[in-house]
Parts: C-alpha cells; sequence; structure tokens
C-alpha cells in the first residue's frame, strides 16, 4: 500500500515531455514553452522605436497610438507564422530558402538580411551608448566600447544554455517594463484620449503618414522573422503531426504574452511623450533632448528611467542582432563564423558613425529606412513556405490565414516603399 501511495503521489517532472502527455495542468504546462518569442520580441523594443515613438507623442499627441496596436497584431501574426515554421519543418526560415531556391537567389537574400543586421546593430549599439552618455555622462566613444563589453557579456548567456539567455533576456525586458510603467504614473496621461488614440485609425497630414511607416518599420523586424524560426526549430521536437500541433499552440501563448508586452512598452513611449511634450507644446525629436525634457517636466526619476531603460534595450537588442546575424549565414548559406568574432566585426560600423559626430538620432532614424528594405524579403518567403502542405504538413496556413499574412504583407511594404521615397525625395 505504501509503494502504491509513494507511486501514485510522486512528484512529475516538468519538461516539455510530460507537457504534451498530458501529466502537467495549468500555468505550469506553459513554463517549457515561454522565452523564444521573449528574445524575438527584444527586436520590438530597440532604440529605433524609441526614436519614432517619441517624435508620433511630441508632433501629434496620441493619434498615432492606433498604429502601434495595428502593428503590433501584425507582429503575432508574423511571429506565430515565424514559429510554426521551424516547429513544422526543424529547419530555420533561412535554411528552407537555401533547400527550396536557386542559390544565386540564397546568397542575395544572405546579403540583404546582414546589410539589414549591420542597420540594426547600428541602431541598437548607439542607443545603448546614448543610454550611458545621458545617464553617468560619459563621451559617446567610450561609452560604445563599453556597450561592446556589456554585449559580449550578454551574449555569455548563450553558451550557458538557451535557459540561461532567455533567463536574462526576460530580466532585461522587465527592467524596461518598469521603467516606463514608472514615467507613465508620473506623466498623469489623460484616459480618454489614450483611448481614443488606440482605436480611432486616422493621420493628420503627410508628415504623420511618413511618421506611421516609421514606426511600423521600427515594428516589423525582419531580422526577429528569421530569428523566431530558429528559437522553435529544435527547442521542442514534435514527434508527429498531434505533437508538432500541440507546440505550436504553447508556443503562441508565449508570443502573445510577449507581443503584448512590447507593444504595450511601445505605447508607452507614445503616450508619456504626448503627456509631457505635446501638451506643453513642445516638438521633441531627438532622444537626447527628451530626456533632458523629461528631467524637466517630469524629475530625475522619470528622467533615469527612460535612460536606463535605453540602454539596457540597446544592450539587449545588440545581442540578439548578432544571434541573427549568425542564423542567417548558417541558413542562407550554410557558412558559419564565431558568434564573438561577428560581434567584434559589427562594432566598427557605429563606432564609426560615432568617430565622424553623426547625430545619434539621425543615425537610428536613417538605420529604420534601411530596415524597411528587408523587410518584404522575409515576409514574402515566410508566407509561400508556411501556405505549402509539403513543406508544413498539418501545420499548413488555413485560407484565412494565408489572405491576412498577404494583405499584412502588402500594407507593410507598400508602407515601407512610401517611407523609402519620401525620405530621399
Amino acid at each position: 500500500m505504501a509503494e502504491q501511495g509513494i507511486t501514485k503521489y510522486k512528484r512529475i517532472p516538468l519538461n516539455a515531455e510530460s507537457v504534451l502527455n498530458g501529466d502537467v495542468k495549468g500555468l505550469k504546462r506553459l513554463l517549457p514553452f515561454l522565452g523564444p518569442a521573449f528574445i524575438a520580441a527584444v527586436a520590438y523594443l530597440d532604440p529605433g522605436n524609441f526614436a519614432t515613438n517619441i517624435t508620433a507623442g511630441s508632433k501629434y499627441g496620441y493619434l498615432l497610438l492606433w498604429v502601434i496596436a495595428v502593428s503590433n497584431l501584425m507582429a503575432v501574426l508574423i511571429q506565430a507564422l515565424s514559429a510554426k515554421l521551424g516547429i513544422a519543418t526543424g529547419m530555420n526560415l533561412p535554411e528552407v530558402a537555401r533547400e527550396r531556391f536557386p542559390k544565386p537567389v540564397s546568397i542575395f537574400l544572405w546579403i540583404q538580411s546582414e546589410l539589414v543586421i549591420i542597420a540594426t546593430d547600428l541602431a541598437e549599439f548607439i542607443g545603448a551608448a546614448l543610454g550611458l552618455y545621458l545617464l553617468f555622462d560619459i563621451p559617446m566613444l567610450p561609452a560604445a566600447l563599453i556597450t561592446a563589453v556589456g554585449s559580449f557579456a550578454i551574449l555569455e548567456l548563450q553558451r550557458r544554455g538557451y535557459r540561461s539567455l532567455e533567463a536574462g533576456i526576460a530580466g532585461m525586458i522587465l527592467i524596461v517594463v518598469c521603467s516606463f510603467a514608472l514615467q507613465v504614473i508620473n506623466a498623469q496621461p489623460d484616459v480618454g484620449a489614450v483611448a481614443t488614440g488606440i482605436i480611432t485609425p486616422k493621420f493628420q497630414g503627410i508628415d504623420s503618414i511618413l511618421l506611421a511607416a516609421g514606426m511600423l518599420g521600427a515594428t516589423v523586424m525582419p531580422h526577429a522573422i528569421y530569428l523566431h524560426s530558429s528559437l522553435t526549430q529544435k527547442r521542442i521536437v514534435g514527434k508527429n503531426e498531434q505533437e508538432k500541433k500541440r507546440i505550436f499552440k504553447l508556443e503562441f501563448i508565449d508570443i502573445v504574452l510577449a507581443m503584448v508586452i512590447a507593444g504595450a512598452v511601445n505605447m508607452a513611449m507614445v503616450i508619456i511623450s504626448a503627456a509631457l511634450f505635446f501638451k506643453n507644446g513642445l516638438g521633441v525629436e531627438e532622444l537626447d533632448e527628451a530626456f533632458h525634457k523629461f528631467y524637466e517636466l517630469a524629475g530625475p526619476v522619470s528622467a533615469v528611467s527612460f535612460g536606463l531603460a535605453l540602454l539596457i534595450a540597446g544592450l539587449s537588442s545588440a545581442s540578439v542582432g548578432t544571434l541573427a546575424g549568425d542564423v542567417v549565414m548558417q541558413g542562407f548559406i550554410n557558412k558559419r563564423i564565431n558568434l564573438y568574432l561577428r560581434r567584434a566585426i559589427t562594432t566598427i560600423p557605429p563606432l564609426v558613425i560615432i568617430i565622424m559626430g553623426i547625430d545619434a538620432t539621425r543615425a537610428l532614424i536613417m538605420s529604420q529606412v534601411v530596415l524597411s528594405f528587408g523587410i518584404a524579403f522575409a515576409l514574402v518567403p515566410l508566407l509561400l513556405f508556411t501556405s505549402n502542405r509539403s513543406i508544413m504538413g498539418g501545420l499548413v496556413n488555413q485560407r484565412w490565414t494565408t489572405v491576412l499574412g498577404w494583405i499584412i504583407a502588402a500594407i507593410v511594404i507598400l508602407l515601407n516603399l512610401f517611407l523609402v521615397v519620401t525620405t530621399f525625395i
């Protein structure tokens, strides 16, 4: 009897297999599947978002909040398709492209994705360095070198296993969330105007459309699409179609949680800027100017929170960008270089920008323009592959998913073409 009692009440180990078998119930069953989307979500909180969101709030108040809401819904679908591709095929998006496309096409896709990641890394590196400069008055060049050291330290977490990396990234996201939550409380925004801005789609002149395109470009990030498929491809492997579908359902919860948090932080940036800058007739477009205005209008706590969030977002995003670079090289051309060497190489462009004395905020905005070029080259293959039953099996897109995906792709690509054309004209 005693042995039967011990057997009946023994502790069931918390792992993917026990969850898939139905042995674990409640919130615990989600734990093995949480993490990949939070790493991908870091791309939605990079310093490029800070620049566009602060500008949007200071110029147009709460008007463009709906753009973030729509962008976030788009991001949920896009990241879900990327995660699903990894679960269904055991390969990431670049690997499937290499298998399905001619070699010259794969090489082209690799080159453009590397350029996009360089632009991404530029924004993140400069953002983190700017955060150090604002918080501690460290000149930009030494701040950039410190940023490089910090990003190496975050990459070291990967050597300790994906759980260590996910925990580290999640902790950094939590700091950013807390920083902006504190600022929203201090700013005391107009709740009614916030609600109206979220649910009422409208523009106010051509400049607001241009800024909305920039906000969208800063939200839908090509390297996050590549990376997410690699984070799910071998993390938890389904033995059959039923298990793969179960895995995707649980991973989808991870995606929704991560994207809701990322969307809330982006909205908070616009809300704070609207409540403090727009309300006082201040058109703030520079991040360093925003820091000082936060200090004047809301006090040192708000300013330090902003600087800390910028620093943490830049550091975490830079590390994720390096991981994405490793994925696209290995996937598209089946080559790989040491992750730390890649990190060292990618520090060169931002260091050159800083040495040349180019305005940091301007560099951040221009990096978003470069990102615009890469969105189509990530989205179109993703939709082609996830709509193909021979590739996806039972996880192939439903018809409504495919139609909605192509509509989103068309909107994103057209808006980003508009952004590129108007920027240069």
